[in-house]
């Protein structure tokens, strides 16, 4: 769990790459530079969206698989959000909404709306397939985006180092999503 602790931070703003899912990848790259508060606004945002997710599996999977990589994703994201805080108390920035922010959250409400609307192994293959999609994104948006724009040393190193543990979610739900699909 330390280990998480020390690239949840990092897992946190990955996910702020999901705004690329969500038809944002224009806007990012045309936007001017995201200031660092921006950047904390996105990547608690993006963490957050995937708890929202996560929690929706727990309550509507039967599926032991789906259920236990629900439960990483929601402590792994939690992990993440409280690493978020403790960086951004340490350097006295308070996170700013935008519009990659809103665009995140317009794009969670469209996709939970989807999500509730299936049962069993339907709901479980939309889930699965929806959090290789957000990765993808938010690696994505971490690599292109977030690390580029970061102008302090300390979040730019925990963007950098929340990548390998993204790409280890990513490899879990792809592996998640072949079973499942079989």
């Amino acid at each position: 769990m330390k280990k998480l602790r020390k690239r949840g931070f990092m897992q946190f703003v990955l996910l702020l790459s999901a705004l690329l899912l969500y038809g944002l990848e224009s806007k990012a790259q045309k936007a001017t530079t995201l200031t660092d508060p921006e950047i904390a606004s996105v990547a608690v945002t993006a963490n957050q969206i995937d708890i929202d997710y996560a929690n929706l599996a727990l309550v509507k999977s039967k599926n032991t698989e789906v259920i236990n990589f629900a439960h990483t994703m929601a402590n792994d994201h939690k992990a993440i959000i409280d690493q978020a805080v403790a960086l951004v108390t340490k350097l006295g920035v308070t996170p700013k909404t935008n519009d990659l922010t809103k665009s995140l959250l317009a794009g969670e409400k469209a996709t939970l709306k989807k999500l509730k609307a299936k049962k069993g192994v339907a709901f479980d293959k939309a889930y699965i397939s929806n959090e290789v999609l957000y990765h993808k994104a938010v690696i994505n948006a971490v690599e292109t985006v977030l690390i580029p724009q970061a102008q302090n040393a300390s979040l730019k190193a925990l963007l950098v180092k929340v990548v390998p543990a993204l790409k280890e979610h990513l490899a879990h739900a792809e592996m998640l999503n072949k079973s499942i699909n079989k």
